[in-house]
């Protein structure tokens, strides 16, 4: 009796699951999430998970539609809002080895400067990001690399 009623309840289990999985539909999951960014600092924290620890979660929403950055090297590079979501989803879950340093350089009611160094073994880069605070929420809208 108890061997029937094990199987049962891992029947019903797997039937609930299934019917579950069938009625989220394939694109159910994709929604994008949404991040809490009202504030600066929770933006920043935000911005840096995005960039070294492979956070994913409300990418669209970090950056303003106007966002550019700068990579300084050999040459200057210009990249734009679409291009950098892009690359930062083919990076979802990658870690980077690096101690991150976090400074505000500047910040008022509704603007910020953070200057954030990310060392690595045998090269550091300095990142400039702009946030401004803009329809109820904090945003991303420029980022300067600069690599030593």
């Amino acid at each position: 009796m108890k061997t029937l009623v094990k199987t049962f309840a891992a029947a019903t289990l797997i039937a609930v699951s299934t019917f579950t999985m069938a009625a989220e539909g394939p694109g159910a999951k994709s929604a994008k999430a949404n991040v809490n960014l009202s504030t600066a600092d929770f933006a920043l924290g935000h911005y840096v998970a995005v960039t070294t620890q492979g956070e994913s979660a409300g990418v669209e929403q970090l950056f303003a539609e106007d966002f550019s950055q700068k990579s300084q090297a050999a040459n200057v590079m210009t990249y734009r809002r679409n291009a950098v979501i892009k690359f930062l989803k083919k990076q979802k879950g990658e870690i980077l080895n690096c101690k991150t340093n976090i400074k505000i350089v500047e910040k008022s009611g509704d603007y910020m400067i953070a200057k954030i160094v990310l060392k690595f073994e045998h090269f550091s880069l300095t990142d400039l990001v702009t946030l401004a605070y803009e329809n109820g929420s904090w945003k991303v809208f420029k980022s300067l690399h600069s690599y030593q």
